[in-house]
C-alpha cells in the first residue's frame, strides 16, 4: 500500500514529495476533487493525506467517503502553517476529555 498527499500548498506538496509520498499539487476546487476521485479509484493507495484547506473545499465528498469506503485511510494534515483553528482535533479532545 502507498500513501497519495493533495494539497493546495506547494511546500507541504514538495515536503511529502521529498519523504517519497506522491502526490497532486491543486489550486482550485475542480482540481481537488478530480484528485481525490481519482486517489479513491487507486486500489493501491492506502491512505490519502488531504491538506486542511483542501479538505474544507471537498468537505462534503470527503465525509461521504470517509462513510462509504473502508479503504483507503482518509486524514487531514496541517499544511506549513499548522492548522487554521486554533489547536488540531486531537489536542481538543483530549483537553474536553481532562475537563481543560
Amino acid at each position: 500500500m502507498k500513501s497519495y498527499v493533495i494539497s493546495e500548498n506547494r511546500d507541504s506538496y514538495l515536503g511529502m514529495q521529498l519523504a517519497g509520498i506522491e502526490g497532486a499539487y491543486v489550486k482550485t476546487q475542480a482540481e481537488i476533487e478530480t484528485a481525490f476521485k481519482e486517489a479513491l479509484k487507486d486500489k493501491e493507495i492506502g491512505i490519502i493525506f488531504l491538506t486542511e484547506k483542501a479538505s474544507l473545499m471537498i468537505t462534503d465528498l470527503v465525509l461521504e467517503a470517509k462513510k462509504k469506503y473502508f479503504s483507503p485511510l482518509i486524514t487531514v494534515i496541517p499544511d506549513r502553517h499548522g492548522y487554521l483553528r486554533s489547536e488540531g482535533m486531537i489536542m481538543k479532545y483530549i483537553k474536553e476529555s481532562v475537563g481543560l
